[in-house]
């Protein structure tokens, strides 16, 4: 009953579609039921499967205290990513992917030190002895910094997981996790390649009501892995 209504619910919130048959990567070929005027129709029964097993994993990361890295910087993803990872007090990437946010982290670090520092510099008003023009210029580095890092400034270590809205968009990202053999969960269109996806979710990518619904349910996965820990 409980498989049913997810089916529906996915349904409703069209992550049925695909894209176009000419754009499908050969890894998802097991997944479609069918195309309907030249564009893919995904297996939701199989998506469903997928997606419980991604579930079960996220669940359990919460049971161990873990953390998820949460990415999706196109315009139809940038919200349902920050709203669900700020629910959760996660560290997200809502825009452009900074390389070497994971591969070269101790640096990112450093840089997010810096712009915690002159935040709390200019909250404590500690700015004031500087000149105009140099609070003016502090001012600047600090909209320049929270631009990149404001996502991230909660992360003081590497995530434990990522959970990626179109691994194929976030192909930086999903390497720099592959090369340090974090595991990626991602909700995976019809034109992207899950054979190195840890966890793949086959299903819309594209819409903004299917990847609410799938970052909904992941926050509510792990919050329900919350509830058994120890």
């Amino acid at each position: 009953m409980e498989t049913k209504k997810t089916i529906e619910s996915m349904f409703s919130a069209g992550a049925h579609f695909g894209l176009g048959r000419s754009r499908r990567s050969p890894t998802i070929t097991p997944f479609i039921f069918g195309t309907k005027n030249n564009t893919d129709i995904f297996d939701l029964e199989k998506t469903e499967a997928g997606f419980e097993k991604a579930k079960a994993f996220v669940s359990n990361l919460a049971k161990e205290g873990k953390n998820i890295l949460f990415v999706g910087g196109k315009k139809e993803a940038s919200m349902a990513v920050r709203t669900a990872a700020e629910m959760e007090n996660m560290p997200y990437v809502d825009g452009r992917w900074i390389g070497g946010t994971i591969s070269n982290f101790v640096q990112i670090r450093k840089r997010i030190d810096r712009y915690e520092k002159l935040v709390s510099d200019k909250e404590k008003g500690e700015l004031a002895k500087y000149t105009k023009r140099e609070r003016l210029l502090i001012d600047k580095e600090i909209a320049s910094l929270e631009k990149m890092f404001l996502g991230i400034v909660s992360m003081k270590k590497l995530p434990d997981a990522v959970f990626v809205i179109d691994p194929r968009h976030e192909k930086n990202a999903v390497k720099e996790a592959q090369d340090f053999n974090i595991p990626v969960i991602a909700l995976c269109g019809s034109d992207c390649n899950i054979s190195k996806i840890t966890h793949p979710i086959i299903g819309n990518d594209n819409s903004r009501a299917s990847i609410r619904f799938f970052t909904d349910e992941i926050v509510k996965a792990y919050r329900s892995g919350k509830v058994l820990k120890v």
